[in-house]
């Protein structure tokens, strides 16, 4: 397997494992659904010709014509009930397979580090995310399960052939086509690969490009730049047509292979099905039967088609969520010691931290005061050197522990769209109640805020956005203190706020969590009544 397609396999073995009885069972129907399709046509070929030579023998009387007409409507029923059954199970299962898949990926993005999870949050990451999982659909229902039935439908048939009308038309049959259909397939594939990774590409830089135009249109306008912000949508636009356009013609060549393909392989089999009529070692009905199948095993490749025009789009999808990066070794998790909370030891920098203290980070941005919280709170692996918590280094704490243990509030607050109980239920116990939320909301003093609003069931739009900046900064806060952790970490956590309002904030925080350790990394502020030591750091 070629470190190009690993990935695809990757995300074919994911897709396959969310439901494998219900693809199973689909990838069944799909193939009854072409070898009804392949009967039909055979058995109504092979009686539009035993009629016909009864007629023209005198014997069209005694023909029995019930049998073959039960049997013609058998087919076709059954091809009917097959598609919807196979229509229902493989897209339900399907369903669940990207639904499996979404999970996977936010498991994954978890163990990420900080830098990682933050360029996720953009608006070019997420799309691209999204367009991704979208793509993978088409890996099952118009890659595998096609191309699984249709080698399984055209051995069947084989078989079937073999029997009827013997060796040499199934040979003409088989071999005739699926070399040569695999040949065109994978000429597709190549031709189509680079206009539909391109064409994606261009769809998603169109998408972003008309959001961002459609939010900044007053200041476009103010500055005189709609008109050319227009010509780079109608070029970015152009773009993706010419990527579509070529997309499409090399699926229709890919078409057109394909009828020739099936007019030779038709042809093929009515010379070989005539010379052995002629040979008598053959009779005309039955050499009808594997023309009318040739015919209608051509159904097996407009889907295959179109999964091999989107090869390019599916593998650089998979690629992009299932990269080839090796991971790093996962430290054995270590029993903790009854040393400090929190030990940094660096050159230029030394700190110690036991419950109840705190300490206040300053320093001029780009100092690595962020940096410091996110390698503290194990989310910069590889960034742990001289940090300790109670004896162990981040990395060594198993997960849920380490996060029982510490809770980081950063700069970028993280709210969802929904009702402040929603946002605040996030980090509440199961059993909180009311009062417990409205007294964290009194804390970080928003609570009277909110009671002129509709209090907890106050709606917060996409982002949180409803809030102010300093609003949804405190709300994150009172989110951080329903998790009483032992150590808690603050990005300028009274950005926003005015002097009296971060005054009140800090000090209701040590009076709310008084045994908590807390490390604040500040630009003003620094010198609240809560913080008995200051460190410097410096660029």
């Amino acid at each position: 397997m070629s470190a190009r397609n690993r990935p695809l396999w990757r995300a074919i073995r994911l897709l396959l494992g969310a439901s494998p009885w219900a693809f199973a069972r689909g990838a069944a129907l799909a193939v009854l659904v072409l070898a009804f399709g392949a009967a039909l046509l055979g058995l109504s070929g092979w009686f539009i010709t035993a009629t016909g030579i009864a007629g023209l023998a005198g014997v069209g009387v005694a023909f029995d014509t019930f049998r073959p007409a039960a049997g013609i409507r058998f087919f076709a029923l059954g091809r009917t009930v097959s598609r919807y059954g196979e229509r229902l199970l493989t897209h339900d299962a399907t369903l669940r397979a990207l639904a499996a898949l979404r999970v996977a990926l936010l498991r994954r993005l978890t163990q990420a580090d900080a830098a990682t999870l933050a360029r996720t949050r953009g608006e070019s990451a997420l799309t691209r995310l999204t367009s991704d999982v979208d793509a993978l659909d088409g890996l099952l229902l118009r890659l595998l399960l096609p191309g699984l039935a249709a080698v399984v439908t055209y051995a069947l048939t084989g078989l079937l052939i073999w029997a009827i009308a013997g060796p040499v038309v199934a040979l003409v049959l088989i071999l005739g086509t699926l070399p040569l259909a695999g040949l065109l397939l994978r000429a597709l594939a190549r031709r189509a690969a680079a206009p539909s990774e391109a064409g994606e590409v261009r769809l998603q830089d169109l998408q972003r490009s008309l959001i961002d135009a459609m939010r900044d249109r007053t200041a476009l306008v103010l500055a005189g730049r709609l008109p050319a912000r227009s010509e780079a949508l109608a070029e970015t636009d152009a773009q993706a047509r010419a990527a579509q356009a070529a997309q499409d013609r090399a699926e229709r060549t890919a078409a057109a292979g394909f009828a020739l393909l099936t007019t030779g392989v038709v042809a093929a089999a009515l010379v070989a099905g005539a010379l052995l009529v002629q040979a008598e070692r053959l009779d005309p009905a039955r050499a009808a039967i594997a023309l009318f199948v040739a015919l209608a095993l051509a159904e097996c490749w407009p889907p295959l088609q179109r999964a091999m025009a989107e090869m390019g789009r599916m593998r650089a999808a998979a690629g992009r969520l299932f990269d080839q990066s090796t991971p790093a070794e996962p430290v054995p998790p270590a029993p903790a010691t009854d040393g400090p909370l929190l030990v940094i030891d660096r050159p230029g920098l030394t700190l110690t931290l036991n419950p109840g203290e705190a300490a206040a980070l300053t320093g001029p941005s780009g100092a690595g005061k962020t940096r410091l919280l996110i390698a503290i709170a194990g989310l910069a692996p590889g960034e742990s050197q001289g940090l300790s918590l109670q004896g162990r280094p981040p990395e060594a704490i198993a997960e849920a522990e380490l996060r029982d243990m510490v809770t980081l509030v950063p700069q970028r607050s993280a709210l969802l769209a929904g009702t402040i109980r929603d946002n605040l239920s996030l980090a509440a116990a199961e059993n909180t109640g009311d009062e417990a939320l409205w007294e964290v909301l009194d804390t970080v003093a928003l609570a009277d805020t909110l009671r002129a609003r509709d209090g907890l069931e106050t709606r917060l739009g996409e982002g949180g956005s409803g809030l102010s900046g300093g609003e949804t900064r405190r709300l994150t806060l009172a989110r951080a203190i329903l998790r009483r952790p032992r150590l808690l970490l603050l990005d300028e956590p009274t950005e926003g706020l005015d002097a009296a309002t971060a005054d009140r904030v800090m000090s209701n925080l040590r009076k709310s969590l008084p045994e908590t350790a807390i490390l604040a990394a500040l630009h003003r502020g620094d010198r609240h009544a809560i913080f008995a030591r200051r460190i410097g750091l410096s660029l």
